[in-house]
């Protein structure tokens, strides 16, 4: 093969994978606007008035009335016909309230994880590792007001461990908790 019919065929090559590369690229968002756009039309089709955006208005209005009757109507009523038979039965009890209570202290309102410290794992080789106090006072478990309970999640994974830690090792950090979560999950690749 000749120089030039080489650099063709790869500048060929390279052209078609970047233009496959802007097709998947544009591909999802250019459907997503047009079917939005279609199913606008249609719903505005279908009102009597002719008032542009109106079937918009209509159907986010819509969306949010039903979030509202099903969470005060539907929603508060069946969790706890739900939380009252899971709370008889006595293994199943302790799973869904743990689960729960740690889903809540990451989206709920009782969010756990605002307070990010770096813990002193060992004073010799200086090692460190972060986290958030879940807990100041562990009175209630016996324990002096000395330690705090410290979630140290663990990287590339959403789970960790608890620890109780002498609050002298418990060093605050000036981040914003779900960035600093970011980065211990993502093992220092994300930037805080």
């Amino acid at each position: 093969m000749t120089p030039t019919k080489d650099l063709l065929k790869k500048l060929s090559r390279k052209f078609i994978n970047f233009f496959l590369q802007g097709l998947l690229l544009i591909s999802p968002i250019s459907i997503t606007v047009f079917v939005i756009y279609k199913l606008l039309v249609w719903i505005d089709g279908l009102l009597p008035t002719r008032i542009p955006g109106l079937g918009l208005l209509i159907i986010v209005g819509s969306i949010a009335l039903i979030g509202f009757a099903g969470s005060a109507v539907i929603k508060k009523p069946l969790a706890f016909i739900f939380r009252s038979i899971i709370e008889r039965i006595p293994l199943v009890k302790i799973l869904y309230t743990s689960i729960s209570d740690l889903l809540s202290a990451f989206v709920g309102q009782k969010k756990k994880f605002t307070e990010p410290v770096m813990v002193i794992m060992n004073r010799e080789s200086n090692i460190r590792k972060l986290g958030f106090i879940t807990e100041r006072d562990l009175m209630n478990i016996g324990i002096s007001n000395d330690f705090v309970a410290v979630y140290l999640p663990h990287s590339f994974n959403f789970s960790g461990n608890m620890f109780i830690v002498p609050a002298e090792n418990v060093i605050p950090v000036e981040a914003n908790s779900a960035e600093f979560m970011k980065f211990i999950v993502s093992g220092g690749v994300t930037k805080v």
